[in-house]
């Protein structure tokens, strides 16, 4: 059987298919459906220092070619989650990645000291997305400066494998990811969903209460292969890729586009067992093609 371990930084994935977050919940809500230590790691919904109950409804919105979200980040803190969702990931044997989110610097750094302190996470992926509120609702990742000041005092507080996930709704995302990279990251994730809207024609009104919102599903995978391409030419951490992957070419067209790893988000919502199923046809795929080790097929696009 062909190899299939791959490195994020200084975490091993047994597989290089993983879940994103806020599509997968803590992971444990679908171990009824699929053997979920099969995959290489499990990205848990967005965690914040203090509970948010999130935007108001509606906030979900279908489209021709994938979905809309403004679903605002809800949960219940970083101590409910050590306290009560830490302890009910033993019994797994993958990697659990916590998704840190915040409004200020001074919570991203807090809730990562906080996660650093649970033996049983290795690594953290920081969401630079999010309203900075300290200047005017700017995001954190829609510039050089403060994406790199918001990792390098993450960085400061949070000793573990640092993922940064990055907005695709910048004009140089090269630019960002060279400057996470400069701040301490040990990888990047991308990307994250793409700024758009829905509108009612009947009543004149958006369909989200936010009016805009962030867009995945298949529309979005040709502007994510892109943007993976671009950033693993330009950094030298490993690139794990998102957006719109639903079969085992899609996981094997980021691979060779430049990602060492990968994430399934809008899918898990049409098949909660994708994911699972992911990791089978990899295998597959492997065998078919004579490939002893899948980091044969990182970086491997032929141009």
């Amino acid at each position: 059987m062909a190899q299939t371990a791959v490195n994020i930084g200084g975490l091993k994935l047994k597989n290089p298919i993983m879940t994103a977050s806020g599509t997968f919940g803590y992971g444990t809500e679908f171990s009824d459906l699929m053997d979920i230590s099969s995959l290489g790691g499990i990205v848990v919904k967005g965690t914040t220092l203090h509970h948010r109950e999130g935007n108001p409804y509606p906030r979900m919105a279908e489209t021709a070619s994938g979905m809309l979200n403004a679903v605002g980040l809800q949960n219940k803190g970083v101590d409910y989650f050590a306290e009560h969702i830490y302890p009910t990931l033993e019994a797994y044997n993958t990697e659990f990645i916590v998704n840190v989110s915040g409004s200020r610097i001074e919570d991203y750094a807090e809730t990562a000291r906080k996660v650093a302190q649970l033996d049983r996470i290795h690594a953290i992926e920081l969401n630079i997305s999010c309203p900075n509120v300290k200047e005017g609702g700017m995001a954190f990742g829609v510039c050089p400066p403060s994406a790199a000041e918001v990792v390098a005092a993450v960085r400061a507080s949070y000793p573990k494998t640092l993922i940064v996930k990055l907005s695709p709704n910048v004009s140089d995302i090269c630019a960002i990811a060279r400057a996470v990279e400069a701040a301490g990251a040990d990888a990047v994730s991308l990307i994250n969903t793409l700024l758009g809207m829905a509108i009612d024609v009947r009543s004149r009104k958006p369909i989200l209460s936010t009016i805009t919102g962030g867009l995945s599903g298949p529309a979005i995978k040709p502007v994510a292969l892109r943007m993976v391409w671009q950033v693993a030419q330009a950094v030298s951490v490993p690139v794990i890729g998102m957006g719109g992957i639903s079969c085992i070419e899609d996981v094997v067209a980021f691979l060779l586009a430049g990602a060492t790893a990968i994430q399934v988000g809008y899918y898990n919502f049409v098949d909660p067992t994708v994911s699972g199923r992911l990791v089978q046809e990899l295998n597959n795929y492997l065998e078919s093609e004579g490939i002893s080790d899948v980091n044969e097929l990182i970086g491997g696009l032929i141009c």
